[in-house]
């Protein structure tokens, strides 16, 4: 097994163990209720607090994502009872790492006071991130309960929209001056009892705060200890702007191999930073969100949500498509006449609809992703869907020959082949088309070129295709 496959492999083996101790307490339990004897609530209690203690010792030693994981894979009745063994003081990180939906089912069954002492444990970006969750009752007290500095560093934190730097960066890092030695930067180092998570480099920084460059920590350790800092430091590193786009962020973070990067203000001034953590986790957010737009999805929902929150988080673009599905079968419909008179048609028409809406399936995905990463311009459009249309009609022929030779020979009619290759042809065209057409035309609406990309490539294929085979049909064989 790969180094990658185990932490999957391992997490899957706690939640098969927490699984199966929660099914051995209701087994245990469902048998001493049969019983009728004089001890039967004193049996009933201690296996209900042997049970427990085994569950509570199990989640003691698991890591917080471990959990979240776990937690997430639970029906809501057992996620409860499991969230109820976790120790108070590892609540804040959990709750960060499961996801939205999840996350709002534990916070309904908090007290008030749980949930303040669960924030209170969470540094300033970290409460940030789960502010908009939490109760503004919570909230108000949290607030009151920070000093200074860190009422400062959460406000900052707050006030930079989703998708932008300031949203991902933290406030912990260590700072030096450029006029000292490295042997007193060791020894100021040797005072933390641990460095911040993802700490590769020191941020030099004057008086005013002002980012001078970084020390990497690596060249520090093989160099003369008796050097300057500014002898050794890079005086030009990346700097990012709070207002920058977590994209552009993730972009060069991936192209110069950052682990850490410095966060400044419009005069230079040292903000934050940016890890690699951060950029991973939204990274992840962007691809899931990703997908569920494509499949018609308006947010990330729970695998054990009630009934009716599933339905009306999947409703709206089911009904986009039941009025595209409609619009197909009028389509045809309107050949039903065709059908009849060569049976052959109707079962031919599936073949190009579903050629065509796996080709724009494929140019939507290759095109949203290449938004993804900055890499196409208002301007590149049309040279995109010329490239596009050009794949298409080699495509079109190579493949659409074929199945015109296969209709050829199944029904012993040039003809019909001579159309099953023009109509996949054409499909595919119209499906390059529309791959290009409706991403680029979502980024200038102002919106995710992502959103029902799925569903609407497959109606307009589906239309379109249907459309087009029965069509050319008509012509040419009736």
């Amino acid at each position: 097994m790969s180094e990658l496959e185990q932490p999957r492999e391992n997490v899957q083996a706690h939640l098969k163990e927490v699984q199966d101790l929660l099914r051995r307490q209701s087994l245990v339990e469902t048998l001493v209720h049969r019983q009728e004897m004089p001890r039967h609530d004193l049996v009933d209690a201690l296996v209900h607090r042997q049970h427990v203690a085994e569950l509570t010792q199990k989640l003691d030693e698991l890591h917080p994502a471990d959990i979240a994981y776990i937690l997430e894979a639970l029906p809501v009745d057992e996620r409860l009872f499991v969230w109820d063994l976790v120790k108070a003081e590892r609540d804040g990180e959990i709750l960060l790492e499961v996801s939205d939906a999840v996350r709002e089912s534990l916070i309904e069954t908090m007290a008030h006071e749980e949930l303040k002492a669960a924030a209170e444990q969470l540094d300033a970006d970290e409460l940030a991130d789960l502010a908009p969750d939490l109760p503004d009752a919570v909230m108000e007290d949290v607030y009151l309960s920070l000093d200074v500095e860190e009422r400062a560093q959460l406000r900052a934190a707050m006030s930079y929209p989703e998708g932008t730097v300031g949203a991902l960066m933290d406030f912990d890092m260590v700072t030096v001056r450029e006029d000292v030695r490295l042997e007193v930067v060791l020894r100021y180092l040797r005072r933390f009892e641990e460095l911040p998570d993802h700490t590769d480099k020191l941020y030099v920084i004057d008086r005013n705060e002002a980012v001078r460059g970084v020390l990497s920590l690596g060249r520090m350790l093989v160099c003369d200890p008796e050097a300057l800092v500014s002898e050794i430091m890079d005086d030009d590193p990346l700097k990012l702007r709070p207002d920058d786009k977590a994209e552009d962020a993730a972009t060069a973070f991936e192209r110069y191999d950052l682990v850490s990067a410095p966060v400044v203000s419009a005069d230079d001034r040292l903000i934050g930073r940016v890890t690699v953590a951060a950029v991973v986790d939204h990274i992840r957010e962007e691809s899931e969100s990703e997908l569920l737009n494509q499949a018609g999805l308006r947010e990330e929902e729970d695998i054990f949500a009630p009934v009716f929150d599933s339905v009306r988080n999947r409703w709206a673009w089911l009904a986009v498509n039941l009025v595209t599905a409609f619009i197909a079968s009028r389509v045809i419909g309107v050949f039903e006449g065709a059908i009849e008179k060569l049976v052959a048609l109707a079962a031919l028409m599936p073949i190009v609809a579903g050629i065509g809406g796996n080709s724009g399936n494929q140019t939507i995905t290759m095109i949203v992703r290449a938004m993804a990463v900055g890499q196409i311009s208002h301007e590149s459009g049309k040279r995109l869907l010329k490239k596009e249309v050009g794949v298409a009609l080699i495509n079109g022929l190579v493949w659409g020959g074929l199945l015109g030779v296969m209709a050829w020979w199944l029904y012993s009619n040039a003809e019909l082949g001579l159309v099953m290759t023009l109509a996949t042809t054409l499909n595919l065209l119209l499906a390059a088309s529309m791959g290009v057409i409706i991403p680029t035309t979502m980024q200038r609406l102002g919106r995710d070129p992502a959103l029902g990309a799925s569903v609407m490539i497959t109606a307009c294929t589906d239309s379109g295709g249907f459309f087009i085979f029965l069509g050319l049909a008509s012509i040419f064989l009736l």
